[in-house]
């Protein structure tokens, strides 16, 4: 363009400072030469077209004018010159610089504008190729190309950030605006928001830019307002007579007026509506601003509203201020009066059910109608589906609208377009408007507070308008954490029945796709958190799924008293019962009369997945009530709060109506079953009543809830669970024989050879936990901790052999090779002794210490051997102590396990799920330790879990596994409170498991001959595991001293305890393969004082013995552990320690001489003997056995004592003197 051809060659004026006067006089010949040249050229040229007619311009004439119209913008003949360097001095810091641009921009410019408006061709000039970036359609036609081009230079300068560049423009703006009256307010205005719009795809720095350029662009607007609100304090101050005389009657307002609702005047709209109120007046002074009459009803009706929205989209220009006019507005169309009518009285009369609503007052509907208006028109019409101001100052207005909103305007202000806004703005986190949505949702949660019809009429609105799914699209926590606040029962019923409403009503609900249309956020990947279920289900469906769920998410964290809380409980478990288990065969509303009550169904039929889902709602119901129950001999139970004993009537009452059926019809088998399970339940129910607060009363309920659980079930699960049920039934019969209930004819507990009924019973629960619930899960496990104390070592055995059962096919064993069998017992871990690593003892070279140090824990050790066979001759892989009944009764909990395993094709689904059934198993025998933890059984299942935890294939197949039997033996059985006590308690029994641990934790590593080929990872997890397995051999350890101290046996009893350890000790000293633990040592002698003693004379022998310079060392510090142990320090235990240091007196003379002539060769272990020594001269002082000691130390020791010990020696010498 001829525009940047122009600017490109500026002129030496233009680029050069401001010369000095003389300069410009010299420059001006040359300018009166040029114009003497152009006006003689235009002479001529007018002379010309004159003379001859005018046929139309040839392409040589359009590019001669073209030609002179270029020369003409650039100081030619036919427009004065505009030198656009004045351009930079606007931006000066300088304001005397500023000033003096602004005038020669001015004063060039009107000079440029009269020449142009003299011109009578000027459409020859128009059609020449110098526009000066001006466009034809910009609506300043009138005005010159270098006018034209200084307004949009003036315009995009104000939204520069350079020096003082926004002050300049816009006083040059200001200038030409008010001097040149060939600008048009409304075009130049146009101007402004087409340089300066501001759009989401911009950045802060220049969306802020934009901003401050429209402040200081805008002259008239943002004046106009101020000046609406000086007339207005005026208005206050007049009279009504002076008003109409003196403001209405001003020039140019009535037709400021009349203009309004054409251009969008939001001040003259405040100005009209303010003077309305002062003063009765004519709404046609006016214009079509106010309706007439001036009523709210008029003024808030669609059709004047629609008149009124051009007016209030265009308040947005004080953004981020919201415009006067709308707080008038709100005052008119929400009185203070509407708010005080809503009192807490709402709550009850919305309970009322099947009453009809009291008649609103006609001035509460006229509001009412008049807010849904607004809303509709203003709010969603106009505002929302604009620019992203609008949709800004949509927000802004309902945050205005919320101080006075009343709880039964929710409905209406929460609209699906608010919403569908709202949604498609918060998961987009770089847009534009999402902050704004945020404060509003804050606010809005604020403004709830305490109230709780507020809380259901937000909840209802978020959701209903979301399909449920506002938390899921907005990924946010609004509604959840909206549901977390109720408080109170009152709230909780009315949003129960708010629920039901929804649920029954389907209305409210479309599977047409929502509108999109008046957002511009993407919000096209919110799908994708959807749950895969709800890809099947209408969006009616996915509605009520969130409705079920709900309900029993209210008693979550809602802390009632028991009677209000069971009342919540009734209502919710009604709600889940009616719409999952039950249909009406007649319309959609049934009266029961028996409990005075109406149910309700939907239209259309409740889906299976619905009801499904209510079904296992229910189921969850009932468990987390059980929980919350508390033991049943608490004296403050109340009986009437049993939710299971009312569900059971409730049922059986909807059973008996006859235009109610089940959701699904059941066969012969299943309905007699499910008779024979409500009179076994209702039997029991009785019984439990008579037992009063007893512990029998705990094992009626727990059997109770579990046939309860077992019957949803059924429903559930067609004929999965009809033996479990009938051999439930049987237990029950058996375990209380006094149930009043007619004999089925099908139990065969009572010969002489039918297992016990506990057996039975373990069976039943165990062949339930595969595929059951968590809520069936929570019965089984109460019934399990109730009856556990019962249980017979067959039925520890079968739950046992669970956690041992492997998928994978055992490797084969020769069934006659008994030497394989002794091997096992004598190596119970399976240790494969394929590579020992072969290093040098440790303490005998430079590095042995950090060597000994390091290796001493044993690898992949599959140590534990279980010693089942000292309890029932239990073993590995045998089963022995069951016959084949109980073996048949155990396999078929495993059954469907292994028929899905060969049903698939790699069989992982098979092992998960064998995983999942042994996590469960785990479950109730942790319930039986701590119900148990002095049972002699207790030994049992430590010996089988600790096998388990070490076999290779648990750490292999499941990590989850390991941890769970490692933390069950830690918490549950070696740091319980309690531990396996009585006469059944053998001590032969824990002398061996003792010396299996100890050999154990001596076990030295081991590395498998392809180790080499192990990445890092692997070998890593190995060796973590090795130091698990020995840390589990020393707890066991600990565990085991701690039951043999606790029997209090007799010393000539324990000689077999004392023999294990010694000969732990001989490996010690003796052999390279021993890498037990010094430290674990010391912490026996000091937990268990009286091994310590009874082996200190043994362990001086071998001290002095040892070849080993480090052993000897540690041997050291295990003799001071055993003379400082507890029990030596007061006057008794003195004495108890002068008796050991008497009897060993010889002995320790000895050692010290071994150690004083055999001194290590490394300085830190000679410092050591020398400390041993020293303590050892200290407490024979203290006992006075100096002379003693001194009379058994040979002649030789006497010399090494005074030449390596010196002052030590000396000084006991001296002591001994004294003596």
């Amino acid at each position: 363009m001829e525009v940047q051809r122009h600017k490109k060659r500026k002129t030496p004026e233009e680029t050069k400072p401001s010369k000095p006067m003389e300069a410009e006089a010299a420059a001006k010949p040359m300018e009166k030469q040029k114009k003497r040249k152009a006006l003689d050229k235009e002479r001529r040229l007018h002379a010309a077209l004159e003379a001859k007619p005018k046929p139309p311009p040839s392409m040589d004439d359009v590019s001669e004018l073209k030609t002179a119209a270029a020369a003409s913008s650039s100081g030619g003949a036919f427009l004065p010159e505009f030198h656009v360097g004045v351009f930079k001095d606007l931006a000066s810091a300088d304001a005397a610089v500023r000033e003096a641009a602004v005038e020669a921009l001015a004063t060039e410019l009107m000079e440029v504008q009269r020449a142009y408006e003299g011109l009578e061709n000027k459409e020859l000039l128009e059609g020449g190729g110098v526009k000066l970036e001006a466009e034809k359609d910009d609506g300043l036609n009138d005005c010159a190309p270098s006018l034209r081009y200084a307004l949009r230079r003036l315009i995009r300068g104000v939204s520069s950030s350079r020096e003082c560049a926004r002050q300049g423009f816009a006083v040059g703006l200001t200038m030409l605006g008010s001097t040149i009256r060939s600008i048009k307010v409304d075009s130049l205005l146009k101007l402004i928001v087409d340089f300066l719009e501001v759009t989401s795809s911009m950045k802060g720095q220049e969306q802020r830019d934009r901003l401050l350029g429209r402040l200081f662009a805008y002259e008239e607007r943002y004046l106009q307002e101020p000046a609406v609100s000086v007339i207005l304090d005026l208005i206050e101050k007049l009279p009504p007579e002076a008003l109409l005389i003196h403001v209405l009657e001003a020039p140019g307002l009535h037709e400021w007026f009349e203009g309004a609702i054409e251009i969008g005047n939001p001040d003259a709209l405040l100005l009209a509506l303010k003077i309305g109120e002062k003063v009765s007046v004519d709404s046609a002074r006016f214009g079509k601003l106010l309706p007439d009459p001036f009523v709210p009803n008029k003024l808030f009706s669609a059709e004047h509203l629609s008149s009124l929205a051009n007016s209030l989209k265009e308040s947005t220009f004080c953004q981020p201020r919201i415009h006067s006019v709308w707080p008038v507005l709100v005052n008119i169309l929400l009185p203070e009066r509407v708010l005080q009518t809503e009192d807490a009285a709402s709550i009850s009369n919305s309970l009322k059910k099947h009453k009809k609503n009291r008649r609103s007052s006609s001035s509460d509907e006229d509001i009412a109608k008049n807010f849904q208006c607004f809303c509709e028109v203003i709010i969603e019409g106009s505002l929302l589906p604009s620019s992203h101001d609008r949709k800004h100052l949509a927000f802004d207005v309902l945050l205005l609208l919320l101080p006075r909103l009343p709880a039964s305007y929710i409905p209406i202000c929460l609209s699906d377009k608010v919403v569908q806004c709202m949604t498609d703005v918060l998961p987009t986190t770089d847009a534009w408007l999402r902050k704004i949505v945020q404060n509003f949702i804050k606010t809005l949660s604020d403004w709830v507070g305490d109230d709780d019809v507020k809380r259901v009429s937000v909840i209802m609105a978020l959701q209903k308008h979301s399909n449920g799914r506002f938390d899921c699209i907005t990924r946010t926590k609004t509604v959840k954490d909206l549901m977390a606040d109720f408080r109170t029962e009152s709230g909780c019923m009315l949003f129960i029945q708010n629920l039901l409403n929804m649920f029954v009503d389907e209305s409210h609900a479309s599977d047409e796709p929502s509108d999109q249309s008046m957002t511009t956020d993407d919000n096209s990947e919110i799908g994708s958190i959807e749950d895969k279920d709800s890809v099947a289900m209408g969006n009616s469906d996915i509605l009520k799924a969130w409705i079920v769920e709900s309900l029993p998410c209210i008693l979550k964290n809602l802390k009632l008293e028991p009677e209000a809380k069971f009342r919540v409980q009734k209502e919710i478990l009604k709600f889940l019962a009616v719409q999952g288990l039950f249909t009406a065969s007649l319309g959609t509303e049934v009266t029961s009369f028996e409990l005075q009550e109406k149910f309700r169904w939907p239209k259309v039929a409740t889906s299976s997945a619905l009801c499904r889902m209510c079904i296992e709602q229910l189921q969850l119901l009932l468990a987390n009530s059980q929980k919350g129950e508390g033991p049943r001999g608490l004296p403050n139970r109340l009986e009437s709060n049993d939710l299971g004993s009312y569900f059971m009537r409730f049922l059986s009452t909807l059973c008996n109506i006859p235009s109610i059926s089940l959701f699904r019809a059941l066969d012969t088998e299943e309905e007699n079953m499910l008779k024979k399970l409500q009179a076994m339940e209702t039997s029991l129910c009785k019984e439990e009543r008579n037992c009063g607060l007893s512990s029998e009363a705990n094992r009626l309920h727990a059997l109770r809830y579990l046939l309860i659980q077992l019957l949803l079930q059924m429903l559930l699960r067609p004929k999965e669970f009809l033996v479990a049920v009938s051999e439930l039934i049987i237990c029950c019969k058996k375990a209380f024989p006094v149930v009043d209930l007619v004999d089925s004819g099908e139990d065969n507990l009572d010969s002489d050879d039918a297992p016990a009924v506990m057996d039975v019973l373990v069976d039943t629960l165990l062949s339930l936990l595969p595929q059951s619930s968590a809520p069936m899960r929570t019965a089984i496990e109460q019934v399990f901790k109730y009856f556990c104390v019962d249980i017979t070592d067959d039925g520890l055995l079968r739950m046992l052999r669970v956690i041992r059962k492997n998928l994978k096919p055992v490797r084969h064993q020769d069934a006659d090779s008994e030497d394989i069998d002794d091997d096992e017992d004598e190596d119970f871990l399976n240790i494969e002794e394929d590579e020992v690593i072969d290093r040098a003892e440790t303490g005998e070279t430079g590095d042995s210490e950090q060597t000994d140090e390091s290796e001493a824990d044993s690898e992949a050790v599959d140590e534990v051997e279980e010693v089942a066979q000292e309890f029932h001759d239990a073993s590995d892989e045998s089963d022995g102590g069951m016959d084949d009944d109980a073996m048949f009764r155990m396999d078929t909990y495993l059954a469907r396990i292994f028929k899905e395993r060969r049903n698939l094709a790699g069989g992982d689904t098979a092992h998960q799920q064998l995983m999942l059934f042994k996590l469960r198993v785990l479950s109730l025998l942790e319930i039986y330790l701590h119900e148990n933890p002095d049972k002699p059984q207790v030994l049992l299942v430590y010996s089988n879990l600790a096998r388990a935890f070490a076999e290779p294939h648990t750490a292999e197949s499941s990590e989850q596994l390991g941890q769970r039997i490692w933390g069950i033996l830690q918490k549950k059985i070696f740091k319980a409170k309690d531990h396996p006590k009585g006469e059944d308690v053998q001590l032969s029994t824990l002398e061996s498991l003792l010396q299996r641990n100890l050999k154990l934790a001596s076990k030295p590593i081991k590395r498998k001959k392809s180790a080499a080929n192990l990445s890092k990872k692997k070998q890593s997890a190995s060796w973590n595991r090795q130091k698990i397995i020995a840390s589990l051999a020393q707890s066991s350890t600990f565990w085991i001293l701690r039951i043999i101290d606790a029997r209090n046996f007799p010393e000539s009893e324990l000689q077999r305890v004392f023999d294990i350890f010694q000969g732990v000790l001989v490996d010690y000293f003796n052999s390279k393969k021993s890498q037990i633990k010094s430290e674990f040592l010391k912490e026996i002698f000091r937990r268990r004082p009286w091994i310590g003693r009874y082996l200190f004379g043994f362990l001086l022998e071998k001290c002095g013995s040892s070849k080993s310079d480090f052993r000897r060392v540690e041997a050291l510090d295990m003799l001071s552990e055993i003379l400082k142990s507890p029990g030596l320090s007061d006057v008794s235990g003195q004495e108890t320690l002068k008796k050991i240091m008497k009897s060993h007196l010889e002995k320790l003379c000895q050692l010290i001489e071994q150690l004083l002539t055999n001194m290590p060769e490394k300085q830190s272990r000679r410092a050591e003997v020398r400390k041993f020594c020293g303590k050892i001269f200290q407490m024979i002082a203290t006992l006075k056995l100096s002379k003693s000691f001194l009379k058994n130390l040979a002649p030789d020791a006497h010399a090494k004592c005074e030449s390596q010990l010196g002052d030590q020696f000396k000084n006991l010498k001296k002591i001994q003197l004294k003596e």
